[in-house]
């Protein structure tokens, strides 16, 4: 299977409980209501605890400040993924876009494409 996955940082008008709402309450039904014409084998969303539970691991290692999630979407490779011709699969694509240009502060949010290794 290959996975993409998207760290996640909210527009600034959003607290991350609003953020984390929206994400959660209005734009999982979207990319449940599309996961057919997009053929995405499952979806997962991981909401981020309040920065201040994680602010000893930061301190200690020395990183950048956290997401406000982590998406990632699954398929069981690139061949079976829809195809980018599909008016379908584009039109989905579009309407999570525009979504995710609601509520994502889309430059300071990186995803990339991988393949999970399992180790125990």
């Amino acid at each position: 299977m290959i996975k993409l996955t998207f760290a996640l940082v909210r527009r600034p008008e959003f607290t991350r409980e609003s953020f984390q709402d929206y994400w959660f309450n209005t734009h999982a039904p979207l990319v449940a209501s599309v996961r057919e014409a997009l053929r995405i084998r499952r979806y997962v969303q991981l909401h981020s605890l309040p920065a201040e539970i994680s602010d000893s691991l930061q301190a200690v290692r020395g990183g950048p400040n956290g997401f406000d999630g982590v998406a990632q979407l699954w398929w069981d490779s690139f061949e079976d993924m829809a195809d980018a011709d599909d008016e379908a699969a584009k039109a989905a694509g579009r309407l999570l876009l525009e979504d995710e240009q609601r509520f994502i502060d889309l430059s300071r949010s990186p995803l990339w494409w991988g393949q999970e290794r399992v180790i125990f």
